[in-house]
């Protein structure tokens, strides 16, 4: 290799400062913790016979994982780490509700094992609502890491800052984005291909923090390839979004939206 090109590419990296504290966040291990903490969470899932003595082995596991993958981090985060682990209980419950959604929503689903273990939906679900609490931790990166790492297996892309509310559904899956400031109700269902983003952003990272995504009401259901932008766009409760229709303002309540933008009243 040329030596100038060498020269070249090692100055460009001496001089970047656009680096955090996250650099040397080992990627593999917290993705072994989120596996070790969702079979921690769900053992009788897996195994008929289990004791509290197999829980607590994955979550030590799962503690470890987080001291390889935090490293030097991770002193400085304990405290928060263990807020989150007083939380498993409170997401598990979350999750059992997401999984009694997708089982009572789908009519090819045959038992809530087969949800857990085999439901592209569910694992993008349970990483979202493990690291949404990262997320309201203030430990944004590793749980951008965890989101993405459900994003490369199943499709389906959650921002964990996302506020996702009780019973969530999501059928198929692969194609979906809910962007960060997204807030979404109870008993919300959402097909693949669904998009719940944020209009033309020119002002670009200057937007941080503010509210660019969409809010959905409880007992919305979303079908394929709809679009939905805006973070002033509300889908009122009740409505039905049919597929492939393109949203960038409020929908009242009990409205079905239909494509080629005609809409018609529930009631």
């Amino acid at each position: 290799m040329n030596d100038r090109t060498i020269d070249a590419l090692y100055e460009s990296m001496k001089q970047n400062k656009n680096k955090n504290d996250w650099m040397t966040l080992d990627r593999d291990e917290l993705i072994k913790f989120y596996k070790n903490i969702r079979t921690a969470m769900f053992l009788d899932f897996y195994s008929e016979n289990f004791s509290k003595s197999d829980i607590d082995k994955y979550i030590d596991k799962s503690v470890l994982n987080l001291k390889l993958a935090f490293k030097d981090n991770y002193l400085e985060f304990k405290d928060k780490l263990k807020i989150f682990y007083d939380k498993l209980p409170e997401i598990r419950e979350k999750l059992l509700l997401d999984i009694k959604a997708i089982y009572d929503g789908d009519p090819a689903c045959d038992s809530y094992v087969e949800v857990v273990t085999a439901y592209p939906g569910f694992l993008a679900i349970s990483a979202y609502r493990i690291a949404h609490e990262f997320y309201l931790l203030g430990l944004n990166f590793p749980a951008r890491v965890l989101t993405e790492y459900a994003h490369t297996r199943t499709g389906i892309d959650i921002n964990p800052g996302a506020t996702i509310g009780k019973f969530f559904f999501i059928d198929h899956g692969t194609g979906i984005v809910i962007g960060e400031t997204t807030i979404i109700g109870d008993n919300v269902k959402i097909y693949q291909g669904v998009t719940l983003g944020a209009l033309s952003l020119k002002e670009g990272h200057s937007l941080n923090g503010v509210k660019r995504h969409p809010t959905i009401e409880n007992n919305v259901t979303i079908y394929s390839g709809a679009s939905i932008l805006g973070g002033n766009t509300v889908i009122g409760e009740n409505s039905i979004i049919g597929s492939n229709v393109f949203i960038v303002k409020s929908v009242a309540k009990n409205t079905i939206v239909k494509n080629k933008y005609t809409e018609e009243s529930k009631n």
